[in-house]
């Protein structure tokens, strides 16, 4: 079992920075590529971002690429998510999530075994 935690949320202007975090327990931490997703309100869930195990090896959805930045430290038990330049269309229920399958970023929800409860972001316009 994996338990995660995400934290970091809140109301940001549109143009400015968030950063998410995720903390992790349980099992090792670094038997897991990470991955975010979120859901945004009468929309499905989405993915947002991954990153293997290692850190080395990283994946965005092209709607977050060049604005956020997906990253790890395994000794910390954390992953963390970037978010800069916000947007309105940014606003949504973040989610982290945990996939088995470590040595590579999983954009598929049906890889990731485990979930946190999620975290609230909304930007204002």
């Amino acid at each position: 079992q994996v338990q995660l935690v995400e934290s970091g949320g809140g109301l940001v202007q549109a143009g400015g920075s968030l950063r998410l975090s995720c903390a992790a327990s349980g099992r090792t931490f670094s038997s897991y590529a990470m991955g975010w997703f979120r859901q945004a309100p009468g929309k499905e869930r989405e993915f947002v971002a991954a990153i293997n195990w290692s850190g080395g090896i990283t994946a965005y959805a092209d709607s977050v690429k060049g604005r956020f930045t997906i990253s790890r430290d395994n000794a910390k038990n954390t992953v963390y998510l970037q978010m800069n330049s916000l947007k309105g269309e940014d606003t949504a229920v973040y989610y982290c999530a945990a996939d088995p399958q470590r040595y590579s970023p999983g954009r598929l929800e049906g890889r990731y075994d485990y979930w946190g409860q999620g975290t609230q972001v909304t930007v204002s316009s």
